[in-house]
């Protein structure tokens, strides 16, 4: 098994944003520990990486993160009081972040961007592939797509991007990718990338969204990586450099992602996620459903 293809076990969540969108909801509260219904929305991203097999998860973090810590680490204290309730549905939920997975962390120190976040994991990581899951990305459970970034990375080597089609007027809120066609149908290989292009300079509406499956190759393109656009180490400008140069850390190929995905990195899309979550949920649904429904109704 070469380099490229040993099998993937580590997943590193960048979480050293400081969330200035959700002001003043995030001057003490990370964004991340923002409900979305009633987990935060970091144990969404955490209970991903876990079911793709990801068992070994480093968070980069920052400061004011602390709670990200303690809401995987045991709360002793709060267990022992729902156990005395006798309380085993609520103590159950409680105990499940801190199961889903061997939980590290390290800090990010400068807020150099998300280049520089993924950096950070590189002695952790050493030489092995590996994932990078963004906390504002939600991935629908239903709709699986890290295992199957995981499985084209495992077929070909080097690095798989996740790509969703979007509007080409909204192309300039995302990277874009150069794509030809390959013999899967969800599977393209990546010629170039370009952060946050013009639409009438982007190279096509595939967009990036967070998540990634990662040669090791890319530490050694990523501490030479000058400050790109907002003055920040873009990821994007690394992985530019890797479709131009497989020698580094092999093809770079791209998964076209067309299920559920809730965007919480956006006030609306926050709130959208909420509401379509809470629909869905067998415990919530109905009534919510109803209650929506007439709500609608009246105000419209």
């Amino acid at each position: 098994m070469t380099q490229s293809h040993l099998r993937i076990s580590k997943a590193v969540i960048p979480a050293a944003g400081l969330g200035t969108r959700f002001l003043p909801a995030t001057k003490a509260t990370p964004k991340e520990m923002l409900p979305v219904v009633d987990k935060p929305a970091i144990q969404y991203v955490v209970e991903e990486a876990a079911a793709s097999g990801l068992s070994d998860v480093l968070m980069v973090t920052g400061r004011n993160k602390r709670p990200l810590e303690d809401h995987f680490d045991r709360n002793y204290e709060l267990e022992s009081a729902l156990g005395r309730k006798g309380d085993a549905e609520r103590l159950a939920r409680v105990q499940e972040s801190s199961d889903l997975a061997t939980m590290h962390y390290v800090r990010q120190g400068d807020p150099k961007g998300l280049g520089h976040a993924v950096l950070c994991a590189a002695p952790h990581v050493g030489d092995q592939p590996f994932a990078v899951l963004l906390g504002d990305d939600l991935i629908d459970p239903r709709d699986p797509l890290l295992s199957r970034m995981i499985q084209v990375q495992e077929e070909h080597g080097g690095s798989v991007i996740a790509l969703m089609e979007v509007d080409r007027e909204q192309i300039h809120l995302y990277g874009s990718a150069a794509v030809e066609a390959t013999e899967d149908s969800d599977v393209v290989r990546i010629t170039g990338l370009v952060e946050k292009p013009d639409p009438a300079d982007a190279p096509s509406n595939y967009a990036i969204i967070g998540r990634y499956v990662l040669d090791p190759g890319i530490f050694e393109i990523l501490r030479k990586t000058e400050p790109g656009r907002g003055g920040e180490i873009q990821l994007t400008d690394a992985l530019q450099q890797l479709t131009q140069d497989e020698t580094v850390g092999g093809p770079v190929h791209g998964v076209v992602f067309k299920g559920r995905r809730y965007d919480t990195g956006d006030r609306g899309d926050y709130l959208r996620a909420i509401v379509r979550l809470a629909c869905e949920r067998e415990d919530l649904g109905p009534d919510f459903r109803t209650w929506l429904r007439s709500y609608v109704t009246e105000e419209m």
